[in-house]
């Protein structure tokens, strides 16, 4: 009886951790593409300390100004960068990116800081939903939820 039960364990254990390898690849595979968002949605509770909501939210709806691209490297690099009306690339920024089960951990210097950003990746039929809990205004509190849709494009 003992012995079914330890067999049982092992194959179930088994059964677990390839499962776990597999939804790690899947979204490491899954994130290995180029992308553009489509919706983001800032929202800072205490902004720059103060006691005050600020919510920054863009639709990217109607010609806008700047869109934002990125592009995930097989080998743990990414790029991001922003699209003018005109198509040019400005303000890129390059980095590191690994995924543990549904997060996307990066890191990358911009706007002269080094940021190390996890996000909570969900797919979606056109690309993913991430969402990140963070210091966005660089007030020294961890309490600004980022909300971020994406749609695939084609690689840059």
């Amino acid at each position: 009886m003992k012995l079914k039960h330890i067999i049982f364990l092992i194959i179930f254990g088994t059964f677990f951790v390839a499962c776990k390898n597999d939804t790690e690849t899947s979204l490491k595979e899954y994130m290995t593409k180029s992308w553009q968002t489509t919706y983001l949605k800032l929202e800072m509770p205490t902004y720059q300390k103060s006691d005050s909501l600020e919510i920054y939210e863009d639709k990217f709806e109607n010609d806008p100004e700047l869109l934002a691209q990125s592009k995930y490297n097989s080998d743990g690099t990414f790029s991001a960068w922003f699209i003018n009306k005109k198509g040019e690339k400005n303000s890129n920024s390059n980095g590191k990116w690994r995924v543990e089960n549904d997060s996307l951990f990066v890191e990358f210097f911009y706007n002269e800081r080094d940021m190390k950003v996890s996000y909570h990746v969900t797919k979606t039929e056109e690309g993913f939903l991430a969402k990140s809990k963070y210091d966005w205004d660089n007030d020294g509190d961890y309490d600004d939820l980022l909300t971020m849709k994406t749609k695939q494009i084609k690689a840059q």
